[in-house]
């Protein structure tokens, strides 16, 4: 279970299918480790359907419950700067 939560870390939110192919776990594992570690509060869950040439795909979104990436280096945007205080003449 230590491999899924290192590459959720690592990566962030992903697909079940997406941990199952770069942990070399079968799909089926790695939907049972996912529910333990969501029954634990390790990992946050979430129903996923997406659709892939016209057919339906169910998926399970997974992403570490309570972590916060770091953020990304770089300038970072105006929005984010700390607002100049006003001065009233």
């Amino acid at each position: 279970m230590q491999e899924i939560l290192d590459y959720l870390k690592g990566g962030g939110e992903r697909l079940d299918s997406e941990i199952a192919a770069a942990t070399g776990l079968s799909l089926a594992k790695v939907r049972r480790r996912v529910k333990d570690l969501q029954a634990r509060g390790a990992v946050m869950v979430c129903r996923s359907i997406r659709y892939k040439d016209g057919k339906e795909i169910d998926a399970v979104l997974c992403r570490v419950a309570g972590y916060i990436p770091p953020a990304a280096p770089g300038r970072k945007s105006k929005a984010h700067a700390p607002a100049k205080a006003a001065s009233a003449d």
